[in-house]
């Protein structure tokens, strides 16, 4: 059976886990030709020397260290259950109060470790290291922990921030894997980190199969977006029951959805696609012949001519309106999105060029807008161009992780592919 998608505006109860609150169908012939794509990811077109890059890169980096130790401005997401919760940001989060809020705080942190990590920081590897070595502290971390585990919290920073944590962790442990100085230090911030990480995992693992619907808003609290985070995690950590649980969950949730509103999109405040965030995060669940076959039903209107014009770029009319700048990461996370969709296809699936294309035109609307101008962007969007340009979330299908070796867990445990048998589909009921 089969459930047509419907696209949910969710409305947060308590405080919001605000991350940058600051300042028609057509018929198509079947997109699998004979005919090889020689469209690369990124194109060619887009491409840049190592030299670019790395400037590229120190200039995000500046964005970050010049604000994971900047207290305010900052919005806490805290309930006060007595007089003795009123305190200052850095005393709530000592290792993440800077960056505006939590979660980008703790992005901000995994893209200094992603960038230190692949040498790209030059000159300042070493204030990135100072930087990471100072706030995640063995103390910092414990009080983290301990706020996570106050009452009333069970649902700070879900998923979101939780599934950037995760990320961060992830970070540090390729690092670590690596061996040599750097890896010595990154061993010794994963140590720091596993009593926040144990706490974040527990929530989460209690969290998933309570869960009923999806969360299909472009905002924060989008599960498919959390999901995708979470799956890298569990699989390069060895974590097969949150690889398992997660996958089964995103087959429950998606797994039979048809026709995405994407012409409805973007909302006024998006910075994640819920169409694009969806079928990328099913690129991670599905084996390629599968998911070329759920993303005809799924977008059945993807050009197969190599055009853009299908997909606008979001546009931001006041960049210093922390709610209206988030349609600037909406094209940067569109542009990660697209690519790592043509990365689940085959190379001579015609979509595939259209898909690029259009990532590029996405990619360099929003790299143009990550700037230090404006703190209600400049806090954040720095980490999406930073997962968009390195190819975070890009590892290869499902089936293939484990034999092409780009995802080894650090405990060298073979991260399992769950292979959940797909529910009986019938297109002509619902669900």
């Amino acid at each position: 059976m089969r459930m047509t998608w419907k696209l949910w505006v969710a409305a947060p109860l308590i405080l919001s886990i605000a991350a940058c609150d600051f300042n028609a169908q057509n018929d198509q012939p079947d997109p699998a030709a004979d005919t090889p794509s020689s469209v690369p990811t990124p194109s060619e077109e887009n491409a840049v020397t190592s030299g670019e890059a790395d400037d590229q890169a120190q200039r995000f980096a500046r964005l970050a260290l010049a604000c994971v130790n900047k207290q305010y401005p900052n919005k806490i997401s805290h309930v006060l259950s007595g007089p003795d919760d009123v305190q200052s940001p850095q005393q709530l989060h000592p290792a993440f109060y800077g960056c505006f809020d939590w979660h980008s705080s703790v992005h901000g942190h995994w893209m200094l470790a992603r960038l230190w990590g692949q040498d790209k920081l030059g000159t300042l590897s070493e204030e990135a290291r100072t930087a990471l070595v100072r706030n995640l502290s063995a103390e910092n971390i414990a009080a983290e922990a301990k706020y996570l585990m106050g009452a009333d919290r069970g649902s700070f920073e879900r998923p979101y921030g939780m599934a950037w944590f995760l990320q961060l962790i992830a970070e540090l442990e390729e690092i670590a894997a690596r061996g040599g100085p750097k890896g010595e230090t990154a061993a010794a911030l994963v140590q720091n980190l596993k009593p926040l990480e144990s706490v974040v995992l527990n929530k989460l693992k209690d969290w998933i199969p309570k869960l009923v619907y999806p969360i299909r808003e472009g905002t924060h609290n989008q599960t498919a977006f959390a999901f995708g985070l979470m799956l890298d995690y569990a699989r390069e950590h060895g974590d097969q029951g949150l690889s398992k649980m997660v996958s089964e969950k995103a087959r429950e949730f998606y797994g039979e959805d048809q026709n995405c509103p994407i012409g409805y999109e973007p909302s006024g405040e998006d910075f994640l696609s819920p169409c694009l965030m969806e079928a990328d995060l099913m690129r991670r669940v599905l084996p390629r012949d599968e998911y070329r076959v759920w993303l005809t039903g799924f977008l059945p209107g993807l050009p197969t001519d190599g055009s853009t014009d299908w997909l606008a770029v979001g546009e931001v009319r006041d960049p210093t309106d922390g709610k209206l700048v988030h349609l600037d990461g909406l094209n940067l996370s569109r542009a990660w999105a697209l690519r790592g969709m043509a990365s689940g296809l085959a190379e001579n699936d015609t979509r595939r060029a259209s898909l690029l294309a259009t990532a590029d035109k996405h990619a360099a609307a929003g790299l143009e807008k990550v700037t230090g101008e404006n703190y209600s962007g400049s806090h954040w969007l720095a980490s999406f161009a930073t997962y968009l340009t390195t190819n975070r979330g890009i590892r290869g299908e499902p089936a293939a992780e484990a034999e092409s070796g780009r995802i080894t867990p650090v405990d060298k445990s073979p991260a399992a592919d769950p292979g959940a048998t797909p529910k009986a589909r019938d297109s002509g009921k619902a669900r």
